[in-house]
């Protein structure tokens, strides 16, 4: 699990450190706002622990900056301010917990733990709304397939076939599958549909040297990237 740091007190950054690592947790410092936009915002962090109190640009704002940027990690700020209006203020710009200094790092392990495990609960929940394969991306709200920026156009059982590929990612389905899943066929009717529909798909979805759809001889079909 990767954390990041944003705190400039030294002596409370290396306790935070030692503590957090000691438990196997990957931490990061950054001890001001204007690092963490410059060379941090895009990394995919498991955590933010971040002090209200900064040079510069405070912890508020950047917290303010993040949200606004469609960051959405969660976010744990640490603060010497305990009174309540400091507290749903930063809640109210997007923080998920409140933790004020001084703290009892178990009471610190308590509050990670739960929102970590909150951030998992939700992931499960909320399905995505577009895969992407490389160039391949797949709208499930809108039905709607793109290679690069060109629209893939994809009859009814082709986008059904697709998905249900896709679904199967890095496994190999066999055409008595394909057919059940795609046509409700459930036994082997000698028919080539499967392989017909195989090769549409492949020329829609695969340019140049970009392949997406493998033939495993004798057995059937697996979408990988």
């Amino acid at each position: 699990m990767q954390i990041l740091v944003v705190e400039d007190d030294n002596r409370i950054s290396n306790f935070l450190i030692k503590g957090l690592e000691e438990f196997g947790y990957l931490v990061t410092l950054c001890k001001n706002a204007e690092d963490v936009l410059a060379h941090y915002m895009h990394v995919e962090w498991d955590l933010i622990i971040l002090d209200i109190m900064l040079e510069g640009m405070d912890g508020v704002q950047l917290l303010q900056t993040l949200r606004y940027k469609k960051v959405y990690t969660p976010i744990l700020m640490l603060s010497a301010l305990n009174s309540v209006q400091d507290k749903v203020s930063a809640l109210d710009y997007g923080a998920d917990d409140y933790l004020t200094k001084p703290f009892h790092f178990d009471e610190l392990l308590s509050r990670i733990k739960a929102l970590t495990r909150r951030q998992q609960y939700q992931q499960q929940e909320t399905p995505k709304a577009e895969l992407t394969f490389g160039d391949l991306h797949i709208n499930l709200e809108q039905y709607k397939v793109t290679l690069g920026t060109e629209p893939v156009e994809l009859s009814p059982r082709e986008y059904k076939l697709l998905i249900y590929l896709v679904e199967n990612i890095d496994k190999t389905v066999g055409r008595i599958q394909i057919l059940n899943a795609v046509w409700g066929i459930t036994f082997d009717n000698h028919t080539n549909v499967v392989d017909v529909y195989i090769s549409y798909l492949r020329n829609k979805i695969e340019k140049g040297d970009r392949k997406y759809i493998y033939t495993v001889k004798g057995v059937g079909y697996m979408f990988k990237i």
